[in-house]
């Protein structure tokens, strides 16, 4: 079993009203200078095998099918 850690991020100047909303809660709450949060989503997966060459693959498909969208956001890959 491979597992896997895929992180989605928008790309820089993408618009992110979640992470400004986060940014101006977090002010609220007394934390002073936080500047720019930007938000994202983590995805844990394991995948049955043990070949991390294909399994990377997969996951690049994945994200590039599913998990991201590829026109506003970024993603990474790690094998953990």
């Amino acid at each position: 079993m491979i597992k896997a850690r895929v992180t989605v991020t928008l790309k820089h100047g993408v618009l992110d009203p979640q992470g400004k909303a986060i940014e101006h809660a977090l002010s609220g709450l007394g934390f002073d200078g936080v500047d720019s949060v930007r938000q994202g989503k983590v995805f844990d997966l394991e995948i049955e095998g043990s070949d991390k060459a294909k399994a990377e693959a997969d996951l690049k498909a994945m994200c590039d099918k599913l998990l991201a969208n590829t026109v506003i956001e970024n993603y990474s890959v790690a094998l953990i």
